[in-house]
């Protein structure tokens, strides 16, 4: 059975920013899986907040993540620490976002969720998956585009394969 909540319907959803909202995932996935990442803090707003969590710890209302960035001079300073300063292996990742839902929209701003799995490959070993989650997003509308004014990334596991290097 369906519940309720669901089964409401949607505020009409004009094609242009379910396509917008698309858009914005695909080049965010795609900077970061080039890696690209001193170009990942310009998906944001100069004041937003970006948290990587686990569910577990968000539904027990406990503050603790994995990554937690608030404005963008601290995502700066993180793509910076991981592209100049941090030691780690090598590897690869490729995000897959699905399932984008716009929630709520008006005129300065827009709430979606969408999944999301990371896959990590380090060059010497198997592809493994590294987070599997839900984005919780609130965008804000600029003239330039939708820009994130909160990343909430809520990972399903408890522990993570190795170490979170980069952002999710």
């Amino acid at each position: 059975m369906i519940p309720a909540q669901t089964r409401r319907a949607p505020p009409a959803l004009p094609e242009a920013l379910r396509r917008e909202v698309e858009d914005f995932h695909a080049a965010y996935a795609d900077t970061l899986d080039r890696g690209d990442i001193e170009a990942w803090p310009e998906f944001f707003t100069e004041d937003a907040v970006y948290r990587v969590i686990a569910r577990d710890n968000l539904e027990a209302g406990l503050p603790l993540c994995l990554m937690l960035c608030e404005g963008k001079g601290m995502l700066k300073d993180r793509a910076y620490a991981i592209a100049h300063t941090e030691m780690y292996a090598p590897r690869y990742l490729q995000h897959q976002i699905s399932l984008i839902r716009v929630t709520a929209f008006d005129d300065a701003k827009v709430s979606a969720q969408a999944n999301y799995v990371l896959f990590e490959t380090l060059v010497d070993e198997p592809t493994r998956i590294l987070q599997v989650g839900r984005y919780r997003d609130t965008f804000a509308r600029t003239e330039g585009g939708l820009l994130l004014a909160e990343r909430l990334c809520v990972y399903d596991s408890v522990t993570v394969p190795n170490c979170m290097v980069f952002p999710a």
